[in-house]
């Protein structure tokens, strides 16, 4: 009962993590996108900004800082997360003999006969090869 409480826990920890990225890189290009479209032609760095994107709009450092480098974290983060969840759910899993049908067997027998008679034709080519010299 235990493992299944941590694995529905771990589950809802994931899905909310989901939820925080997604709002979190929403928020960034929301006020990027408003950031961008609202850019004059020139800004006057005497003049005291009137709100936070004008604030942003005259302190491109802290826009950099702010929006632009933690978009592209959240970027490469993604990315290589979902590298692993790929490699983590397509690791092929053992199938044990009783799982299989009988006709699954029969062509498994099939294959492993196949395999076995090319590889003694080698090995009695190999040795004929041998005598010959």
């Amino acid at each position: 009962m235990e493992k299944l409480d941590k694995v529905k826990l771990k589950k809802i920890l994931y899905i909310c993590l989901f939820v925080l990225d997604a709002a979190i890189i929403i928020f960034l290009f929301v006020v990027s996108i408003i950031m961008l479209a609202t850019m004059p032609a020139k800004i006057d760095p005497n003049v005291p900004a009137d709100g936070f994107i004008d604030y942003l709009q005259k302190n491109t450092g802290v826009y950099l800082g702010c929006f632009v480098v933690p978009l592209f974290v959240l970027l490469i983060v993604n990315v290589l997360w979902l590298l692993f969840y790929v490699k983590k759910n397509n690791v092929k899993k053992q199938v044990a003999l009783n799982d299989l049908s009988e006709e699954e067997k029969e062509k498994l027998r099939q294959e492993l006969l196949k395999d076995l008679t090319a590889k003694a034709n080698e090995s009695n080519k190999k040795e004929n090869e041998g005598d010959k010299k």
